[in-house]
């Protein structure tokens, strides 16, 4: 009896012992990143040579509280799409972010890869952003595919909770005809070409039920004279109007005729964000910007 009650009590010890050790385990599987994790991870994708974004040690102040992640268009090398509108916002007292995603094998552009791939990317980067400046939420401002893709991570990622606006210039919301006139071949360099086809499975899957996220603001700014986003009405949003302002500058502006890429480098886009990222809601359809900045 007494043997019997010997190998009892070393079995439950043995159990108790690979319980609490198979417990230990999981937590450590499990257990959240780090801020120097999401960080260094957030780091893997920042652009380069960006005037007036990335710094890693800049802390938001009461008056700019969110900082600013800018995401690139299709190939749009950070640096380049940016070289206006990076330092203009940063010299508003933004901490400005901006990274660099979705690059191909072989490949020296980014923006290339499918929108399901490229999503995560910007998760990660948004995560490090929040980690380094201790922020809550960041405003995301996007160009080109750069106005789209943000829409999937807000939708399918989590992002909502990470994201209070959500201005897209130019953006792709529903694809461009040209996407239709890149042949087989150009699809395998460039993923995101063939998702921004008007009618691809991402477009139908993202705009399926409704457009906007509950919880985020959004504003699109758009220009007649877009030569590649076409037809440029189809860059507009439908969604509730308390949370979504559409822009067309030539309503403002008649005169104005910057074209795709030069909207991302002229005054009256600046001032279209600036007023939207610095008030409650979207851009306010009444606000009058000065049309010669």
């Amino acid at each position: 009896m007494r043997t019997l009650s010997r190998a009892l009590l070393t079995l439950l010890a043995l159990l108790t012992t690979t319980v609490l050790t198979a417990t230990a385990l999981a937590g450590t599987a499990h257990a959240a990143p780090s801020d120097a994790e999401l960080i260094a991870a957030a780091k893997k994708y920042a652009a380069a040579g960006v005037s007036g974004a990335n710094d890693w040690n800049c802390k938001p102040t009461p008056q700019r509280p969110r900082p600013v992640v800018l995401v690139h268009g299709t190939g749009g090398i950070g640096w380049a799409n940016w070289i206006y509108l990076s330092q203009a916002v940063a010299s508003r007292g933004y901490c400005v972010f901006a990274l660099e995603y979705g690059y191909l094998s072989g490949n020296p552009f980014p923006g290339m890869a499918h929108i399901e791939q490229s999503a995560p990317q910007l998760a990660t980067f948004v995560d490090g952003v929040l980690a380094a400046t201790g922020a809550d939420k960041v405003d995301l401002v996007g160009h080109s595919q750069g106005g789209m893709m943000p829409r999937y991570y807000l939708r399918f990622l989590g992002g909502t909770a990470k994201v209070d606006d959500m201005v897209g210039i130019a953006p792709s919301n529903h694809g461009t005809r040209y996407g239709t006139w890149v042949p087989e071949f150009g699809f395998q360099i460039c993923n995101a070409c063939e998702d921004q086809t008007p009618g691809s499975a991402l477009l139908t899957k993202l705009n399926a039920d409704r457009e906007t996220e509950p919880g985020v603001d959004y504003t699109t700014i758009i220009t007649r004279y877009d030569e590649l986003v076409v037809p440029w009405q189809g860059q507009k949003l439908s969604g509730p109007a308390a949370r979504l302002t559409n822009v067309v500058l030539q309503d403002a502006c008649p005169a104005h005729l910057s074209g795709h890429a030069l909207i991302v480098a002229n005054g009256l886009t600046l001032q279209w964000v600036d007023h939207a990222l610095t008030r409650q809601g979207p851009a306010d359809p009444a606000f009058r910007p000065r049309c010669l900045a």
